[in-house]
């Protein structure tokens, strides 16, 4: 058994990259344990040496060296130790060997099923330490294997990650092979199996901030603030940016939108409104229902709520289909979003009503209408508008 186990030993931590020693000292622990099953008294102290040389396996009798003996078969009196070596003091053990006539079938079984659960502990420490940082992180994996369920996503160094359905976009189709980009969502090395559980997504709204870091290097080097992120996964974002240095919007789009169709490209189609952001409540709502034009925003800062008036003709647009665009906004922005057309506001006096707010009441509600959009300007970027 000696030079095959070698070799298997050797053969595993040249194919896992890990470390034989971590192998061995395992199977070590793992022959003491089957040792004591079933040959030795439970509380006798034991050592297992693998030799690395030969592989052979011997088990030794860890005798203490005491002045008194109260355990014999644990101890060994210091008379008795120095009628073995001279050198011996009290407090150190002498290996007496104990490897039983048949050990070898013992090693061979349990070293099989050690050496395969110490493998995949190590494996999952070592894909943890590699992956750990990697949180919150784009990467770019090929479709390796299917289930019934679940997508095997190949990453570096031969290491899999899991792409549940919930985190695949429903407008992708996947086939064998192909090459995308997923963004890292959890790295677990608790997760039983043969490696740390890594948890990817192409639905995150992460992805789509690290792809506009990777395409945009005003970005990445910080001259543009990527400030909130709204994304309802294969069908429609919203990305809203800031800068005091640079038009943050054209920024993103790039030369003849280069730069965000990539990123459209990358998500099959997703389309991509681009927003600047504002401080300003009213502005930041105006500018996140784009592409709709806005009439008028009345905030309430306490229920942290705003009232859009949008022209008739832009109530659905507004909306969006099934509230998407609103529900988006509200997403982007973080406040509540009720749209009325003008219509409806002058039917409910709305006009009026806030206004004799702002008069009465300007700490709770701040109100700015305005109803000429003639010169109003709202910097947003819609890539492939709704039909």
């Amino acid at each position: 058994m000696g030079p095959q186990l070698l070799t298997t030993i050797d053969q595993i931590a040249k194919e896992k990259g890990i470390d034989k020693n971590i192998i061995i000292d395992a199977l070590e622990q793992a022959l003491i344990s089957a040792y004591r099953r079933n040959v030795a008294n439970p509380n006798e102290h034991v050592k297992v040496e693998f030799d690395q040389v030969t592989g052979d396996i011997r088990v030794y009798a860890l005798l203490e060296v005491v002045e008194r003996l109260t355990q014999p078969d644990q101890q060994l009196s210091l008379e008795e130790a120095h009628e073995i070596d001279p050198n011996y003091e009290l407090g150190d053990f002498h290996k007496e060997e104990v490897t039983p006539s048949d050990f070898g079938r013992v090693a061979a079984m349990t070293a099989k099923q050690v050496v395969t659960q110490k493998m995949r502990e190590a494996e999952r420490e070592r894909i943890y330490n590699h992956f750990a940082d990697k949180e919150d992180e784009i990467m770019t994996g090929i479709v390796e294997r299917f289930d019934p369920r679940n997508l095997y996503i190949g990453l570096e160094n031969n290491i899999e990650a899991v792409l549940t359905p919930n985190e695949q976009m429903p407008n992708e189709s996947y086939q064998i092979h192909d090459r995308i980009k997923v963004y890292v969502t959890k790295v677990d090395s608790t997760t039983k199996g043969s490696g740390a559980a890594i948890q990817v997504s192409r639905t995150h709204p992460g992805l789509l901030r690290r792809l506009f870091e990777l395409e945009v290097p005003e970005i990445s080097n910080g001259t543009v603030d990527v400030m909130s992120v709204s994304r309802e996964a294969g069908d429609r974002s919203k990305i809203a940016v800031h800068s005091d240095i640079v038009d943050p919007v054209g920024a993103c789009v790039g030369p003849k939108g280069q730069r965000v169709q990539t990123i459209v490209d990358e998500l099959n189609g997703e389309k991509i409104d681009i927003v600047r952001w504002s401080e300003d409540p009213k502005e930041f709502v105006r500018n996140a229902l784009s592409p709709a034009q806005v009439v008028a925003v009345y905030v309430n800062e306490p229920a942290k709520s705003t009232t859009v008036v949008v022209p008739d003709y832009q109530l659905s647009l507004a909306i969006g289909k099934r509230g998407q665009n609103a529900r988006l906004a509200a997403k982007l922005t973080g406040w509540k979003i009720d749209i009325k057309s003008e219509t409806d506001a002058e039917a409910l006096d709305l006009f009026d009503t806030f206004a004799e707010k702002v008069e009465s009441e300007p700490e709770i509600v701040q109100n700015e209408i305005e109803q000429d959009l003639s010169d109003a300007s709202v910097e947003t970027a819609v890539v492939k508008e709704e039909e």
